[in-house]
């Protein structure tokens, strides 16, 4: 009792009234807080660091998914092939040209040497002006070299010259002595006597023509050699020379002697790859009539090596042969009883070739790039025989034979037991003759002549009278395989920049297209040929430039048909994103998407922390 009633001193009064005061304030304190936007605790990382460390997961491995379904591309020169277009299809490429003329007794003073130049140079531009600048043509800018010379007096123009003065004494004795060869002794006499090496020293191929005034002869003689030279001989007055002689020039060795109705240049007989295969077939159409065989590697040895040799700076060029038995022509012929021949018309040729029953095209390079040939001997049977071609004017054809452009030609050999009715063994082989197999394989050689563009007769008619021909034992003169070097240089580079060209838009137009390294060095070393092709054109290197464009344009079309683009051309992103979406997209989606969340769900608790800290200060 004395204890409760015991005063309580003030220390302990103050003691005890502390934890009331305390007490209001949280009370009052809890009354302010507000759950909805305030905490009181700092709010914790980590839901928002597992979540984060999902997302990082998925995002690290991104590289590895786009590095698994990355393209290859080796680089391409784009820069150098559109360069290489411009320079080749805005300017035509023009050869350099030397021409050099000889007159002979037409004026003893330097003065007219020049002046014959001046006008030799005119008439040559007037002609050249005719066409519009081709590619492969020679440049006129060079002047034409001439010379004057009579048994006394020799004068000519400045510059190199072929020519040796003096060089008259017996020139005239080998041209009479040449008459009865058809002029084969004087062309090769003039070209030992002209030193014809083919260039001069300044670039180019050097082209001459030597004009002899003759006033006891009636005719005027115009031929052309098998090298690089011609000649005119007779009573020819100053101003009908120099129009001939710049007509040579321009339509004879820079033209090529190229005729209206003759194939054009874009027919070119030679396959992308450069190859060319001569197909030769020797057809029997009934073996139980006759059974004819040849001596084809006689022929080959003497005949087609000449010409494969000479076609070599061209294309590489093989050659094949087979005999093939019941081989029915498709078209159908008459009797005629005048001719005592079967006849079949120009009309019928569409149909002569049975594709059903010649089976030619049994050669290796069938499937490849390589361009085949065929050249076919056809042996009719005794129910259509002798077999004979009639031409639209009525006449019976020469050579008994026709061709197919880009694709050969054929020629129709009749036996001679068609002519005198004999019985012949069927179950003997017999050999057709070797006089008649090479008349045919010289037909042969005119129709591949027609195949490349040129004449196949041996004369050429031009404004002012006709020029002949020599034919050459390789089938092409020096002055052809010239020509044919500029036109195939050009047409290669051509169709190698329009290649590399296709390539480079298609290539850049689709940006998931596979580019191997092995299609990045074919189109380098098709862009390095072109240009060693250009840069031999300016130096007048007709045979490398023709080599060089060659293997430009096979570069540039193995680059183009590489099997590794042929097979994705058309994969795209959209196809790779189609493909792989179905996948990783769902997962990836979710993921994102609960980063965000968290994200957003700490910045809330961070703001509803800061605001009741500061409502506590």
């Amino acid at each position: 009792m004395d204890a409760a009633n015991t005063p309580i001193p003030p220390a302990m009064a103050e003691i005890s009234e502390a934890p009331s005061t305390s007490a209001a304030e949280i009370q009052k304190a809890e009354a302010e807080f507000d759950s909805e936007t305030m905490r009181k605790t700092k709010p914790g990382l980590k839901r928002f660091a597992l979540t984060l460390t999902v997302l990082l997961s998925f995002l690290s491995g991104l590289p590895f998914l786009w590095k698994s379904v990355e393209i290859y591309r080796s680089p391409l020169p784009f820069r150098e092939i559109d360069d290489l277009s411009a320079a080749v299809e805005l300017n035509p490429l023009q050869f350099p040209c030397r021409f050099e003329v000889v007159f002979v007794d037409f004026g003893r003073t330097s003065s007219t040497a020049n002046e014959l130049s001046v006008s030799i140079e005119s008439h040559m531009r007037k002609l050249a002006e005719k066409d519009s600048p081709s590619c492969g043509a020679c440049n006129y800018n060079s002047t034409v070299s001439v010379a004057l010379e009579s048994a006394s007096d020799c004068f000519r123009t400045d510059g190199d010259f072929n020519w040796k003065c003096g060089a008259l004494n017996g020139l005239m004795n080998k041209y009479e002595a040449s008459r009865e060869d058809g002029g084969e002794l004087f062309d090769d006499y003039l070209k030992s006597l002209l030193n014809d090496n083919g260039s001069s020293s300044n670039g180019g191929k050097v082209y001459t023509v030597i004009v002899v005034r003759r006033e006891e002869e009636k005719h005027v003689s115009a031929v052309v050699g098998k090298y690089r030279h011609a000649w005119i001989i007779g009573n020819i007055s100053k101003e009908e020379a120099v129009k001939k002689v710049a007509e040579v020039f321009v339509n004879t060795f820079v033209n090529g002697g190229k005729e209206e109705g003759s194939i054009g240049g874009e027919f070119m007989p030679v396959g992308s790859d450069g190859r060319i295969v001569l197909s030769f077939n020797l057809l029997n159409a009934n073996p139980n009539d006759w059974t004819y065989d040849w001596e084809f590697q006689e022929i080959d040895d003497n005949i087609l090596s000449p010409i494969v040799e000479a076609l070599k700076p061209l294309a590489d060029i093989r050659v094949e042969s087979q005999v093939l038995y019941h081989t029915p022509k498709s078209s159908f012929s008459y009797w005629d009883d005048k001719l005592e021949s079967y006849i079949y018309t120009t009309k019928d040729l569409p149909f002569f070739v049975n594709s059903n029953e010649w089976h030619l095209d049994t050669s290796v390079a069938a499937g490849g790039r390589s361009k085949i040939l065929h050249f076919v001997v056809y042996v009719p049977s005794a129910e259509e025989c002798p077999l004979l071609l009639q031409l639209p004017n009525g006449e019976i054809s020469k050579t008994n034979g026709f061709i197919s452009p880009m694709w050969g030609s054929v020629a129709v050999w009749n036996p001679s037991a068609c002519f005198k009715d004999l019985k012949m063994d069927t179950r003997a082989r017999h050999k057709i003759p070797r006089e008649d197999l090479t008349k045919t394989f010289e037909i042969f050689i005119g129709q591949l002549r027609q195949l490349f563009g040129l004449n196949s007769k041996n004369h050429f008619a031009d404004a002012s009278g006709t020029l002949r021909l020599l034919t050459s034992e390789r089938g092409f003169s020096e002055w052809e395989l010239d020509f044919l070097s500029r036109q195939h240089t050009c047409f290669n580079l051509l169709q190698c920049t329009t290649t590399l060209g296709s390539l480079s838009r298609l290539v850049q137009s689709l940006p998931r297209m596979i580019i191997k390294d092995e299609i990045g060095k074919q189109v380098k070393y098709s862009l390095e040929a072109a240009k060693l092709a250009v840069s031999n054109v300016s130096y007048g290197m007709y045979d490398a430039s023709a080599v060089f464009s060659r293997h430009a344009r096979s570069f540039a079309e193995d680059a183009f048909y590489h099997p590794s683009m042929m097979s994705v051309s058309y994969y795209s992103f959209e196809h790779c994103f189609a493909v792989y979406s179905p996948f990783f997209l769902p997962v990836s989606l979710h993921v994102v998407l609960a980063a965000v969340r968290e994200w957003k769900r700490y910045k809330l608790e961070s703001r509803k922390y800061n605001t009741w800290k500061a409502k506590k200060m």
